[in-house]
Order: C-alpha cells, then structure tokens, then sequence
C-alpha cells in the first residue's frame, strides 16, 4: 500500500486519525487480526487510543487479538490494560508476550553481517527470534503501533524493532542490546541506520516478507496527562518509518547551549516503575550532562531494578559500575554472559564517572540503591527542593543554582550542540 502520513499544527485531531486508521483496512478481507501495540510504560505514545480505534472498526467483523510487545517488561494489569486502551478493550483480549518461552526461531543474522555494521566489534551471529503468533498464516493482518522516539539501544524506537525485541526472545535481545552497548551510546541515539537498526533491516527483509504486517507509528509530545500525535505515518515498508524518523528528530530532540550541572528529572509514578525503565532519565541526558555535573532523578514509584527476577538479581549483584567493568565482569562471569541485556543494562545506566547519578525514592531503601552504584536521597526530601508540580521542563534558579528540569525522559532526548 502507499503510505498513509497525517501531520498538522500543532496536533492531529481525533477524527483526523480515525479516518486514516479506517483507510488503512480498506479493500482488505479480514477474519482475524493481531494488534501489537506497546505497553503501558509507552503511555504517551498514542498507541493506547489507536489500539481501541482498530478493536472498535474490527471487532463485529473479525477476531481481534491484542499482544503488547512487552519485551523484558512486566505483562500488564487490568487497570493498567483499562487506563492505556479505555473501557472498550475487554481484558481477555490481551495476550502476554513471554520473551524466555514463547518464541520461535525463523533465521539468523549472519556473524559476517553483524561484525561489518558494528566496525568489528561484535562477530557472533544474532538468532531471529520471534513471537510464535507473529508467523501463524492464520491472521490475515498484523498490526505493529507504536511510537517513534530516540532510543538508546537502536536510535529511533519501533518499526521492526516492535518485532524484533517487543515481541521477540532472549538471544535477539540480548545480542541486540549489546551490540548497542558495544558499538556507544553516542554514536547511536537520535539516528537511523545504527548497526542495531541494520540488523533488524536484515533480519525483516529476509525473514518477514510472508508476514502481513501493517505498521502504524506516531510522534508525539504531552502536555501534563494529554498526548499531542503531531504525525502518524501508516505503511508496509521503511519509508513509513524514515518519515517518522524525519519528524521525532524534529520535535523530540532538545539541543542546548551549555552542559547541564544540575538536572532533574521526574519519573511518572505510573510509567515507571524499575531503573531498568527509570534510567532513560539517565540515557536520554547523559550527552547534556557536564562533566562533574548532578543528576538527580526524582523516581517516587521505583521499587526494583529489573522488570523480571532474575534480571533484578543480576542488577543488584553487578551494579551500575562503569562500561569497562561490566565488559571485564561479562568475559569472567557465566551469568553474566548468559544475559548480555542485563550487561548493556548496566552500561547504558552508568555515567562511567562523568557525572553523579542520585536515585530519589520512596520504594527502595539507601542500602539497596547505594548497592547498585547510585547515590541516594529520600523522596519527600528531594520533592521538597524539586517539586513536580511546580516545576515547568527547562531551566530554573534554584537556592542559587542553575537547574534544569525534565518532567518525562520516554519523550526526548537532551543533548549539547554539536555534541
């Protein structure tokens, strides 16, 4: 199909997405249809009203299931299904992905692939694992939504990505993810063709052209509560996505004048919930941060430090510790090893001594945060001096000094000019 794009100024409207939602299942026959949206810590992306739309303008006609691409998160709660999608989604039409069990196997990226887009510096091959719903001939159509943002493992979140790793098994998310670590944070976040995105590229054209996916992918913003979709591009192929692309860097990316030596950053208590999500405060700003600076993050809801048990295990045993630590940790340790997300986990959320990290927290203890390398301050104390709900994103003067404040990560990327 001819891609479907809609953007307006300053936003697009609700019956403006309806109908370019509607025209993409024209002249379709469908009887059954799996709709991939993400989950509920991808709150502002729009995808949760986009999700009802479709279950509303295919529900009388065909089956309807609901997968989110949960990744390595937590599958999601009933007030959490009702708060993302509304009251129209019943429960029983979400599906949990469970990346360790539920996947099968369709192909592998070459060894020789991965080491020429990575400069060498990975040379294993990466397996292509996906949802064993994603390759059933039984669904007449897939539809992948989700939000186009910068990203710290790929450059630009979703497309395949929503595949490959939202709905995909461990050796694709592992590799996936250090592959990232290895290659820099830097060199990837806010670009394109990252060697991580290549490998997705690869491993779509060669093992995804008998699937019938549909993507449906949106740039936004909020304003408190209320998402703003200044732009959904709907198609079957890249150029969908590179338009995204074009708009995220447009409207998500903050470049300033001058390093932050103080910034602030408030962690939606309903969004986060883990450092494992929780530090995009510190992917997001670490290319505005000064050297020497403070970050504090203010994380009222952080209970734990990986989405699953056993990845909060390896966390808590490892710690945020620098990314030449955690290389030397991976070659010594067969746990370790075994996890690499976990690895480039634990890179990604590391300032590797160039700034302060403190985690403000109500849910975990100073001994538990201090443990996983952070400094700690309590909550209460911390609101105190930063309240939330008054501070507006952008700079402030606070006691005499310059802060700046982010109110939510997930939508941006902060960095210096020409950095």
């Amino acid at each position: 199909m001819t891609p479907l794009i809609i953007k307006n100024e300053p936003y697009i409207s609700d019956s403006q997405l309806k109908e370019a939602l509607a025209a993409s299942l024209e002249g379709r026959c469908l009887k059954k249809v799996l709709l991939l949206p993400p989950d509920y810590t991808r709150m502002y992306s729009g995808a949760g009203k986009i999700t009802a739309y479709y279950y509303d303008m295919l529900k009388d006609t065909c089956q309807v299931d609901i997968m989110p691409a949960l990744g390595t998160h937590e599958p999601m709660t009933r007030e959490e299904c009702t708060a993302f999608f509304g009251e129209g989604v019943p429960f029983d039409s979400i599906i949990v992905h469970n990346w360790r069990t539920d996947v099968v196997k369709i192909g592998e990226v070459p060894g020789e692939f991965v080491s020429s887009v990575s400069e060498g510096l990975v040379k294993d091959k990466i397996d292509v694992e996906v949802n064993r719903r994603i390759v059933d001939p039984s669904y007449d159509l897939i539809i992948s939504i989700g939000q186009v943002v910068p990203h710290e493992v790929v450059g630009m979140a979703n497309y395949s990505k929503n595949i490959f790793v939202g709905c995909g098994g461990s050796n694709m998310i592992n590799s996936s993810h250090m592959l990232g670590a290895f290659y820099g944070m830097e060199r990837i976040m806010g670009r394109d063709y990252s060697p991580v995105r290549k490998v997705f590229d690869y491993a779509h054209e060669n093992f995804l052209k008998d699937v019938p996916l549909l993507f449906v992918l949106t740039v936004t913003t909020n304003e408190g509560d209320e998402t703003r979709i200044h732009g959904a591009f709907i198609g079957e192929k890249r150029d969908s996505f590179e338009g995204a692309v074009a708009l995220s860097r447009e409207i998500n990316l903050t470049f300033v004048d001058e390093p932050f030596k103080k910034a602030v950053v408030y962690l939606d208590p309903r969004e986060f919930k883990s450092t494992w999500l929780g530090n995009k405060a510190i992917y997001r700003t670490r290319m505005a941060m000064a050297q020497g600076g403070e970050l504090i993050i203010l994380a009222p809801e952080v209970r734990k430090f990986g989405e699953d048990d056993e990845n909060d295990r390896l966390i808590r045993k490892y710690g945020y510790i620098g990314r030449e630590n955690i290389l030397k940790l991976v070659e010594e340790n067969e746990d370790l090893r075994a996890n690499l997300s976990v690895a480039a986990h634990l890179i990604h959320g590391s300032s590797d001594g160039r700034f302060n990290i403190t985690y403000c927290t109500r849910r975990l203890t100073r001994e538990e945060v201090e443990g996983a390398g952070f400094s700690y301050i309590p909550y209460d104390e911390a609101a105190e001096k930063y309240d939330p709900a008054k501070l507006t994103d952008g700079f402030h003067e606070i006691d005499g000094e310059k802060v700046f404040y982010i109110s939510n990560p997930a939508l941006g990327l902060w960095s210096v000019k020409n950095n």
